[in-house]
C-alpha cells in the first residue's frame, strides 16, 4: 500500500492510495480522493477497536428489542 498526499491548491489536498499485492490482485489498483479544506472545527477520529463495552451495549439493546422493551431514551446504545 502506497499513500500519496499532493497539494492541488490552497484549499485542496489530493489523497491517493495504490494497492499492489500480486498474491491478492491481478494488477495494482488506485483510489484518489480530493480532500477539501474544512470550514469548521476538526475533531479527532478514534477507532473503537478493542472496545469490548460496545459489544455489551449492543447485546443488551438486542435483548431489550426481543423482549419488546424500550430502553430509557438516554441509555447507552440508544
Amino acid at each position: 500500500m502506497i499513500e500519496r498526499y499532493t497539494r492541488v491548491d490552497s484549499d485542496t489536498l489530493n489523497y491517493e492510495v495504490t494497492f499492489d499485492d500480486p498474491a491478492t490482485w491481478t494488477k495494482p489498483w488506485k483510489v484518489a480522493i480530493p480532500w477539501r479544506k474544512s470550514r469548521g472545527r476538526i475533531y479527532e477520529y478514534a477507532c473503537h477497536e478493542g472496545n469490548y463495552g460496545m459489544i455489551g451495549i449492543l447485546n443488551g439493546g438486542r435483548e431489550e428489542d426481543k423482549a419488546g422493551q424500550a430502553a430509557p431514551p438516554n441509555s447507552p446504545g440508544k
